[in-house]
């Protein structure tokens, strides 16, 4: 196979990953007089933020995704090419992909990370996992078959066991899903499954840590937790996951907990690209890269976001949270170098701005930690709101998600709870 990509006389730079920052960068230099190559296995750009509201049938796939070719429509020396980078040939400055060949004066590699299972195969293949719009698909997919099922279940342990939901990750994401789904318990089960028993439905969020969302204030955890057991969510704080066989959630207590649907957000790894040296990795599988984003030990390569790790920054010694804002942030300070370095400029070292975080709870709750500002309830569930909707890409897309959000917030009868397979979910389905 070959990329098939016309090599002009412009300065070529090619983009491994389409998230947020990848994007950014591609958005930054282009119409500047480079040749752009951006490669992504998705022919779309999507909002991870917003990622769990698809699992939990608040908003269409198609709201928090966007096609590339439709961002670059009219730009010239844009080339987007659907794909997975292989290898990295850094002497002959080419990357190998599952289309072909393609040559680069500078790759930039933005490729993100993906879910973490520490090496357990029952985790890995036994749980559901919460990172792309594929797996929140699936996941919802999965969520509404239980339902289904348990309404015509007549054995009540084997009915139990189709009603209990277990989240496994005391993080943003996993605060947010159980949050999302004991609305849902609260507000759809009595009305769509009437002949559920909705108390019988429980939303267990086994977290390691002592307290949850513990990369934010104490108020803050305090906060969500007190949120979520009001919703009548289940927490089990200082619980590890050990393993998962037999419908059976294994705790390090060894107390075991039975449901056939496991949520797994409790970590994430760099996706890897072969070619990088093993003395350029470091933890979790990140890249490890100058306070210029220059990759050690390569020439001509960067990486950004989740996939690095910044050495030599005083007041990040561990490397900077996987957060959107720092791709972004990395991102737009990498697209300015390039320029810089174009115009026989000096490079600007990348610092981070902590622009804060935010979680959402549930209807009408949040924590938001802004500087020395914390706070949350109603007012920060309402900035949570707008924040997202401004970050999403498309005028259709904003207006649909707000329209969706007000009627969720009125009357939550929204006509998402569909069971749409691909053939191969199909012959797949769990049982």
């Amino acid at each position: 196979m070959r990329a098939n990509i016309r090599r002009n006389l412009l300065h070529r730079i090619v983009i491994v990953g389409g998230g947020l920052g990848g994007l950014r960068i591609a958005m930054g230099l282009k119409n500047k007089g480079y040749q752009i190559v951006l490669i992504d296995k998705n022919n779309y750009n999507q909002f991870p933020p917003l990622i769990y509201q698809i699992a939990s049938s608040g908003i269409e796939p198609s709201n928090v995704s966007f096609p590339f070719r439709r961002i670059f429509q009219g730009c010239e020396n844009f080339f987007f090419r659907m794909g997975e980078v292989l290898f990295i040939d850094e002497k002959e400055k080419a990357i190998r992909t599952t289309f072909g060949t393609v040559h680069y004066d500078e790759l930039i590699l933005a490729a993100g990370a993906t879910t973490n299972f520490f090496g357990n195969a029952h985790f890995e293949h036994n749980t559901l996992p919460m990172k792309t719009v594929d797996d929140a698909i699936h996941l919802r997919n999965t969520i509404l078959e239980r339902l289904e099922m348990a309404e015509t279940e007549d054995n009540p342990e084997h009915r139990q066991a189709f009603m209990n939901i277990v989240i496994v990750g005391g993080g943003p994401s996993g605060v947010e899903i159980a949050g999302a789904l004991a609305e849902m318990k609260r507000t759809v089960l009595p009305r769509d499954y009437a002949d559920l028993d909705a108390s019988q439905m429980h939303i267990y969020l086994v977290n390691a840590a002592d307290r949850l969302l513990s990369t934010m204030d104490k108020a803050s955890s305090e906060k969500a937790e007190k949120g979520l057991k009001e919703l009548g969510v289940e927490i089990m704080n200082n619980c590890m996951a050990m393993d998962y066989t037999n419908s059976q959630l294994i705790l390090k207590d060894h107390t075991p907990l039975t449901s056939k649907t496991v949520i797994w957000v409790s970590g994430i790894k760099a996706n890897t690209i072969g070619g990088i040296p093993s003395t350029s990795i470091g933890r979790g599988a990140r890249i490890l890269v100058d306070r210029y984003n220059r990759v050690k030990g390569m020439q001509d390569v960067y990486a950004i976001g989740d996939q690095c790790l910044v050495e030599g920054d005083e007041l990040y010694p561990y490397g900077h949270p996987q957060l959107a804002q720092v791709a972004i942030q990395q991102a737009a300070n990498v697209a300015a170098n390039i320029e810089r370095l174009q115009n026989d400029k000096p490079m600007r070292p990348f610092s981070y701005n902590n622009v804060g975080v935010m979680a959402t709870i549930g209807r009408k709750k949040a924590v938001v930690e802004i500087g020395k500002l914390k706070f949350g309830g109603f007012f920060a569930w309402l900035l949570w709101l707008i924040v997202h909707l401004r970050s999403i890409l498309g005028v259709r897309n904003k207006t649909i998600v707000l329209l969706n959000w007000m009627w969720s917030y009125l009357n939550y009868k929204q006509s998402l709870r569909l069971i749409f397979r691909p053939k191969e979910d199909k012959e797949n389905s769990l049982p």
